[in-house]
C-alpha cells in the first residue's frame, strides 16, 4: 500500500483489523519515518495513536527537521535540549502501551506562540524586559493544548508584544516566509505560520488583533482562521474585544480541530450566537459553494492602497469559486472607510493604557520599540468625546455590516496590502506609490473584520510571479464561525494551493 493510498483513507483505518494493521504496517514502515513532516497533524495523530508511528519517531524526525532549517527561517524559538524532548516523547510510548491516550495530540511536537506562558520554558513576548522570565504556570491556552497530550519544544517568534505584522524583536531576531527566507513571514503569528509552512511543526496556535492569524497566514499559504470575539473567552464578548486567540494548520480540517481543543466552552455571560457557534464548529460541514452570494470588498473602490498585482491575484483565485456555481459581486460598502480608520485608532491606542506604567519608567522606556512608545503616547490624548465617537462609529459599522449579511452569505477581501517583503524591513513605507502615515497603516484592510469581531478565515490565493504568497479573508456573520470553516473546507476542495510546497532553503 502506497503512503499517499493510506493518508487519503485515513478516517477509514479505524476500522482496520488488527490483521489489516499489521500487514499495513509491515508494508509502510520503511518508507514513513523519513517523510513524517509531511503528514499533517491529523495524519499525524491517528498514526501515533494506531501505533505506526511512535512518539519517539515522530520527535525524532521533526528535531532533525527543525536543526535541519530553522537557523534559516527562524520560526521556533526557546527551543528545548533534543534529549529531553525525545525523553518526553519515550514517556507517551510508554503511556500508550499502558493505555493512557490523552488526546488527539499525543506526543505530538507542539511550539506555543511566544505571547503565551508555558510552565519552565521562556516567555519573552520578544521583548528586552522579559528575556530573562521563565513562566511559572501554564496561560489557559497552553494548558488546554498540554491537556490534549501535546509535547511543548519551544516558542514561535513574534513582534515585541505582538505589536505590528512583520514578526522581529530584539531578543529572536526576524522570521522569514516558509516560501522565500529573505522576505517577512507577516506577524504576529509569524513564527507561528513559517513553522507550518516549513513543516517544522505539525498544527501551531496564534492570535489576532490587527490580522495577526491573517497575514502570515497569507505570506506562508497556510489557514489562518479568526474566531468570532468572545468564542475564545478572556474578554467581554458583548463588547467584542479587539483581539482573539485562534487556530493555524496546514489545512482546515487540522485548524478545526486545534480550534476545539483551544475554545473554552461559552459561559453564562456568553451572546446565544456563541453558543450556537460552539455548537457547530466541532464537525463544520462543506459548504456547497453552488448558490452562494458573495461580495467581493476590493479595495474599497480605491480607498485602500494596494501592491500591483494583488487583487488580480485574489481575483484570479475567487474564478475557482464562480466555476463551482457561487455568484460574487464586487461592492463597496455604504461606510465612510476613513471613519472606521479613525475608529481603529482609538480602540488600538485605548487598549495601551495598560502598559503606560512601562513607559513612565525611565529605565524601561528606552527598551520599548518606538512603534510601541508612539501608541501608549497615542493613549495620553484621548478624550471622552474620542472613546464615545468611536464606540459611535462602530455601532454604525456593525449596522452596515449587517446590511450587508442580509444579501450576501460572505465578504470578501484581500488579506495583505502588499506581498511578503524584506524582513529587515520593519514595515512598508509606501504602498503603491502612496505614503503610509502609521507603522500599521499598510494592514487597513484587516479592521473591517477586527473591528467588529467577527469569524475570519485566511484562505491561500496563489503566487505572484515571483512566488509570493497571498489570501483572501472570508468574514461571515458574528457567531457563523462554523460557517466560515464550512467555506474554507468547500474553498479548500476546489483549489489545490495548499498542496504547493515550497523549495526550503537550509542556510544562506
Amino acid at each position: 500500500m502506497k503512503r499517499r493510498q493510506f493518508l487519503a483513507g485515513s478516517a477509514s483505518l479505524l476500522a482496520l483489523t488488527a490483521q489489516s494493521n499489521q500487514l499495513f504496517a509491515q508494508s509502510f514502515a520503511a518508507s514513513l519515518p523519513s517523510q513524517i513532516t509531511d503528514l499533517d497533524a491529523t495524519e499525524l495523530s491517528l498514526a501515533i495513536r494506531m501505533k505506526l508511528l511512535s512518539c519517539e519517531e515522530v520527535m525524532a524526525a521533526y528535531l532533525k527537521h527543525i536543526h535541519r532549517y530553522n537557523p534559516t527561517y527562524n520560526a521556533i524559538v526557546a527551543l528545548q535540549e533534543d534529549n529531553l524532548l525525545l525523553e518526553a516523547a519515550r514517556i507517551a510510548d510508554q503511556e500508550l502501551a499502558q493505555g493512557i491516550y490523552h488526546g488527539w495530540m499525543h506526543g505530538m511536537p507542539h511550539a506555543i506562540k511566544d505571547l503565551e506562558a508555558v510552565k519552565g520554558l521562556p516567555v519573552s513576548y520578544g521583548s528586552p524586559l522579559f528575556e530573562d522570565y521563565i513562566a511559572e504556570t501554564d496561560d489557559p491556552l497552553p494548558a488546554s493544548i498540554r491537556r490534549a497530550g501535546a509535547i511543548f519544544i519551544g516558542k514561535t517568534n513574534t513582534p515585541e508584544f505582538g505589536l505590528g505584522s512583520q514578526s522581529y524583536n530584539p531578543v529572536y531576531g526576524a522570521t522569514g516566509s516558509a516560501w522565500n527566507p529573505e522576505l517577512t513571514a507577516g506577524g504576529s503569528s509569524g513564527g507561528a505560520a513559517s513553522g507550518l509552512g516549513t513543516h517544522m511543526l505539525p498544527v501551531a496556535d496564534g492570535s489576532d488583533m490587527m490580522g495577526s492569524l491573517r497575514n502570515p497566514g497569507a505570506f506562508n499559504n497556510v489557514i489562518g482562521f479568526r474566531p468570532s470575539a468572545g468564542l475564545m473567552g478572556g474578554g467581554n464578548a458583548f463588547t467584542r474585544d479587539l483581539a482573539t486567540t485562534g487556530p493555524m494548520g496546514r489545512n482546515t480540517r487540522d485548524a478545526v480541530r486545534l480550534l476545539n481543543t483551544i475554545m473554552p466552552k461559552p459561559g453564562l455571560d456568553a451572546p446565544q450566537a456563541l453558543w450556537s457557534a460552539a455548537e457547530n464548529v466541532a464537525a463544520p460541514a462543506s459548504l456547497k459553494l453552488k448558490g452562494l452570494k458573495l461580495a467581493w470588498l476590493s479595495d474599497f473602490d480605491g480607498y485602500l492602497a494596494m501592491e500591483s498585482g494583488v487583487l488580480p491575484l485574489c481575483e484570479s483565485a475567487l474564478s475557482n469559486v464562480t466555476d463551482a456555481g457561487a455568484a460574487i459581486e464586487k461592492i463597496t460598502p455604504q461606510f465612510d472607510m476613513a471613519d472606521l480608520w479613525d475608529c481603529w485608532l482609538t480602540l488600538r491606542n485605548l487598549s495601551r493604557v495598560g502598559m503606560r506604567e512601562w513607559y513612565e519608567d525611565p529605565q524601561k522606556r528606552p527598551r520599548l520599540k518606538p512603534e510601541l512608545q508612539w501608541e501608549i503616547e497615542q493613549s495620553y490624548a484621548l478624550t471622552a468625546e474620542d472613546i464615545s465617537r468611536a464606540k459611535a462609529t462602530r455601532s454604525r459599522w456593525y449596522t452596515e455590516l449587517q446590511r450587508l449579511f442580509d444579501t450576501y452569505d460572505f465578504l470578501l477581501l484581500p488579506s495583505a496590502q502588499v506581498f511578503p517583503f524584506d524582513k529587515n524591513v520593519h514595515w512598508p513605507g509606501t504602498v503603491g506609490g502612496r505614503k503610509m502615515d502609521t507603522y500599521h497603516r499598510w494592514m487597513e484592510v484587516v479592521i473591517p473584520g477586527s473591528i467588529p469581531g467577527l469569524p475570519v478565515a485566511n484562505l491561500p490565493a496563489g503566487f505572484d510571479s515571483q512566488r509570493r504568497p497571498m489570501g483572501i479573508q472570508v468574514m461571515g456573520p458574528y457567531g457563523d464561525d462554523a460557517k466560515v470553516l464550512g467555506f474554507a473546507a468547500a474553498y479548500e476542495g476546489i483549489t489545490d494551493f495548499l498542496a504547493q510546497r515550497p523549495v526550503l532553503v537550509e542556510r544562506y
